[in-house]
């Protein structure tokens, strides 16, 4: 049954209470739940809430609630947001110099969420457009908007970051509209939704030259990536026609490491029957150590997904790669590969390794910058799947 209409400027974004943010996860249940019981649902977010990537203060949840009583279980809406070591590369002025690669947070947000009674009232948007306001620093925000009462205060473990990413899958105006001021506009902007997915096949080869890597030998892996990608960004083409923009005025990216890469492992497989084969989530090559990948599972809907996280590889050891991870989906009776975003040159060879690359639908990578310039303007660099924070479709209102 539809509430009457709440005053937008007589709320505001709070950091959610214990309370609140089980109330949160009630009210998500039913919509996200899938084959997991209550209890089930609410003991793998408690899980997840400890892991590397959230704990310390780096997973918040928001509601949007009454100023007048923020910590309300009648709150209007919620979201989740987790911080993120990121880098941003500032291009070279001079192409014999390399590009000057700075750390930097980050934020991604989940669990988009307003209850059915109270969607079409403008909360979500609302709740989108004063997040800005406690992830980034106020000094590259415009002007708060006098007709939205008071900016959210501020938070300890929040703020200072330099761009936000989130995935929708209500298409990307709803974000992108979502912006810090009081004109539309400003938000989250769309960028490449590109999947390549390889049908599993039957054929099978041995594993001579390859080393097949458990979750424990993967945290070793991620940690040198990290390191690895620092380099990339430092040397990374300036300009190129495959960018958002040719000639991009920074470069950004998260980082693997830290458990970001990581998570996907545990919740993917959580309160499953599933199980990879020999325990394995990543192969590596033994001749080429830069040659790897990493993936996860995505059980639902069945039947099941093998998703890559990361990888690396050359134009010239990509097929064998891919035949790596196609034989892993295989032993462990799944029918399908999918690698996000794949750069140009290895988009060429999956299509000869019987790979098929088409835009998705779902699940938009979306992306606001907070530093100088416009939005439109920033490369997403390694916009991989590992990324992701939660497949989770938003539901907003």
């Amino acid at each position: 049954m539809a509430e009457p209409k709440v005053d937008l400027a007589s709320l505001s974004l709070f950091r959610a209470t214990r309370a609140q943010i089980e109330e949160s996860r009630h009210r998500s249940f039913p919509h996200w739940g899938g084959t997991l019981s209550l209890t089930e649902y609410l003991a793998r977010d408690d899980m997840m809430g400890c892991g590397e990537h959230a704990k310390d203060g780096k997973h918040i949840t928001w509601v949007l609630a009454p100023r007048n009583d923020p910590t309300t279980l009648d709150f209007m809406c919620a979201c989740e947001t987790y911080k993120r070591t990121g880098l941003v590369a500032y291009p070279s002025s001079s192409p014999s110099e390399p590009n000057s690669v700075h750390e930097a947070s980050g934020y991604g947000v989940a669990n988009v969420f307003t209850p059915p009674s109270k969607r079409g009232r403008g909360y979500a948007r609302r709740m989108m457009s004063l997040l800005h306001w406690v992830n980034a620093s106020r000094t590259n925000l415009p002007k708060f908007p006098e007709a939205w009462g008071a900016p959210p205060e501020e938070v300890a473990d929040s703020g200072d970051g330099l761009f936000s990413v989130l995935y929708s899958d209500v298409g990307e105006e709803f974000y992108r509209l979502a912006g810090p001021g009081g004109n539309e506009g400003g938000g989250w902007e769309l960028r490449e939704a590109i999947s390549t997915i390889w049908e599993v096949g039957t054929e099978e080869g041995d594993d001579e030259g390859w080393t097949w890597l458990t979750h424990e030998k993967l945290d070793g892996l991620w940690e040198r990536d990290a390191a690895r990608i620092k380099k990339e960004l430092a040397n990374i083409p300036t300009s190129d026609s495959s960018y958002k923009v040719e000639h991009p005025a920074a470069f950004v990216t998260y980082l693997p490491a830290n458990g970001v890469c990581g998570f996907h492992i545990p919740r993917s497989t959580y309160a499953s029957d599933f199980s990879i084969a020999g325990r394995f989530w990543g192969v590596q090559s033994t001749s080429d150590p830069d040659t790897y990948a990493s993936w996860s599972i995505d059980v639902r809907p069945p039947p099941p997904t093998l998703i890559v996280t990361r990888l690396c590889a050359s134009e010239e050891t990509f097929p064998r790669l891919i035949s790596k991870i196609k034989q892993a989906a295989r032993r462990s009776g799944i029918g399908k590969v999918e690698v996000w975003n794949l750069r140009v040159g290895l988009k060429e060879v999956a299509e000869k390794t019987g790979g098929r690359t088409f835009e998705r639908n779902d699940h938009l990578p979306q992306i606001v910058w907070y530093g100088p310039g416009a939005t439109g303007n920033v490369e997403w660099a390694y916009n991989e799947k590992w990324v992701l924070l939660l497949l989770l479709s938003n539901k907003w209102g």
